[in-house]
């Protein structure tokens, strides 16, 4: 037995503390989720990737996982806590909003990808219980990695959220369902009957329990002002709720969530959410590295053929069928695509599925390691999946922009054009909806764009870095181009673009400071307004008026004060020195 230094398990704590170490600010310095790096690490230190080289280098001891099976109850820890903050982010109002997409849609997808997946094996030979389970197990979407990357509160991720409830629910029902029927099945039915009562009683009584005791127990937390005894009851009441689900045969992240959902309709819920951030993230890093030391590389090459065509069947099935879904119950082409893709690769549960049917012998032992090696893959894949996914809504809202622009007609009168509808460009509307002038908003964020059509304004997505977006924008018979994104330098590139395209056109944007304006007043601006500069007049206009000065006189002080303003940004753009300004050429016709 080791001790010490070269205790096995010490050695693999410091290998995982090292790879979260260097994986997690790596990845974000460029942007990129450590997923794919927890996943790539843990093909490398496990046993299959350097591990296998130890016995001829030794050294090779101190940077390689010994043990996987010792690290895997820390994984699932990860599982548990991940979905503990889920459930702190849910509540019963938002639970019962939902019911039509966990109950409806995430039913449906979850049997309709099961079923082809199922029938697709058959085809190729496998028997029909084993092409049942594996159809099932491969339907699962991971809750693990999914979620946090599309949230819970965009349209995406609240029909995400939407099936993976849904999925976590089933999972127990799938594995009594894979004992019923295997070869040497006794009760199984009877017990799955008796397994969901107790389920449901264990959860009733947490469910009022729980809002009974924990606000007391916080409370009392509380008043130590003891950060540590925060977190030891926090844990406390993760590790009770799912020993207590798990102690009546459903799955341990039942009772996680069910803990968080209870915490969430308290006082106390964004301070457990904080204090268990930490730990969440550490334990989903060793869950992924376990996924990664799941991979054979040498095994992964020399069937990587058969391997492609299973990872691509999957994908493809449920792409079709989740966005097919979701397009069917009402959800945009955009929020279809993006989900579908998302939700396309196996998951976790997968894995736990997969060993639940070959103990239960309805799967042999190397159909179960084909499997495994295709859920990983799915797995290590799912940010790709993610990225293509937003790829795609992209496109998708793009080709409805440049088809039709809402509200405009051939024969409407010119319109506004808003680049940009954060809070700024709202407002903008709104007092261009006030004086009744035609406008459309145009913005690169999917759910602004949402938000905007929910609320009735004529909003389209697009990215006006691309030339093809302002070519469809009209702006020949457009009255004028609005610009209020925060964004200094884009403003200038698409303020020369468009000056030198449409001479006439009043361009109208939003500057950071005087600096930014007389450079835009340079790029060919009709008016620049400096938020610094606005800001500070409407300051001392409500000093002015709160200190006596009569309304009157102060409005028209702070008119001239801002006319000087502009003129000395102008100055400071060099304005004087141009032969005829956009602005005064504009002016100009139209005095004349």
């Amino acid at each position: 037995m080791h001790h010490g230094i070269e205790s096995t398990g010490f050695s693999d704590a410091l290998v995982i503390l090292g790879v979260a170490g260097i994986i997690i600010p790596l990845f974000a310095r460029f942007r990129i989720t450590p997923v794919i790096g927890f996943i790539i690490v843990g093909a490398l230190v496990g046993p299959a990737g350097l591990g296998s080289l130890v016995d001829r280098v030794p050294w090779l001891y101190h940077v390689t996982i010994s043990d996987p099976e010792a690290i895997a109850p820390f994984a699932e820890f990860g599982i548990v806590l991940l979905l503990f903050s889920i459930g702190l982010e849910l509540s019963f109002k938002r639970l019962w909003a939902m019911r039509v997409m966990v109950f409806g849609i995430g039913a449906a997808e979850l049997i309709i990808c099961g079923v082809l997946i199922a029938g697709a094996l058959y085809a190729m030979g496998q028997n029909s219980v084993g092409a049942l389970g594996l159809g099932l197990a491969l339907a699962l979407s991971s809750t693990a990695l999914v979620l946090p990357m599309s949230g819970t509160k965009s349209p995406v991720g609240r029909a995400a959220l939407g099936m993976l409830l849904f999925e976590d629910v089933a999972i127990v029902p799938i594995i009594f369902l894979l004992g019923a029927m295997a070869p040497t099945a006794g009760a199984g039915l009877a017990d799955l009957g008796q397994t969901l009562l107790y389920g449901v009683a264990t959860v009733l009584a947490m469910l009022v329990g729980g809002r009974i005791l924990l606000p007391r127990l916080f409370a009392q937390a509380a008043r130590t002002k003891s950060p540590e005894v925060f977190l030891a009851a926090s844990l406390l009441i993760v590790i009770l709720a799912s020993l207590a689900t798990t102690a009546v045969g459903l799955s341990p992240i039942v009772g996680a969530m069910v803990a968080g959902l209870v915490i969430a309709e308290t006082e106390y819920h964004r301070e457990v959410e904080v204090i268990t951030e930490p730990f969440k993230g550490l334990a989903l890093g060793v869950f992924l590295i376990t996924v990664g030391m799941s991979l054979d590389l040498v095994q992964i090459l020399q069937h990587w053929t058969s391997l492609l065509l299973a990872v691509v069947g999957v994908v493809v099935v449920k792409t079709i069928v989740t966005g097919l879904l979701l397009r069917f119950s009402g959800a945009r082409r955009a929020t279809a695509a993006e989900a579908g893709l998302l939700m396309a690769s196996p998951s976790e549960t997968t894995l736990i599925v997969l060993a639940a049917a070959f103990q239960a012998g309805v799967i042999q032992a190397s159909t179960a390691a084909f499997w495994q090696t295709v859920t990983a893959i799915g797995l290590t894949i799912t940010p790709l999946l993610a990225m293509a996914g937003r790829v795609a809504a992209r496109r998708v809202e793009m080709r409805e922009a440049v088809v039709h622009i809402p509200g405009q007609d051939d024969d409407q009168e010119e319109r506004a054009i808003i680049v940009g509808f954060g809070r700024v460009g709202r407002v903008v509307a709104e007092m261009l909806r006030e004086h009744g002038k035609p406008f459309v908003a145009v913005d690169s964020n999917i759910d602004t764009v949402a938000r905007g059509r929910s609320d009735g304004f004529p909003t389209i997505f697009g990215d006006v870095a691309r030339a093809q977006l302002i070519e469809h924008l009209d702006l020949d018979n457009a009255s004028a181009l609005i610009l209020t994104m925060d964004d200094p330098v884009s403003v200038v590139q698409l303020t020369r673009k468009v000056r030198e395209a449409h001479p006439d056109l009043t361009i109208v944007a939003r500057a950071r400071d005087p600096d930014h304006a007389a450079e835009l007043y340079r790029a060919g601006v009709t008016d620049a307004v400096p938020e610094t500069v606005e800001s500070s007049l409407q300051l001392s206009e409500a000093a002015l008026v709160d200190i006596g000065v009569p309304m009157g006189p102060v409005i028209a002080s702070i008119h001239e004060k801002r006319a000087q303003l502009r003129e000395a940004i102008m100055k400071l753009g060099e304005l004087d020195r141009l032969p005829e300004l956009p602005r005064e050429k504009l002016r100009n016709s139209k005095n004349s």
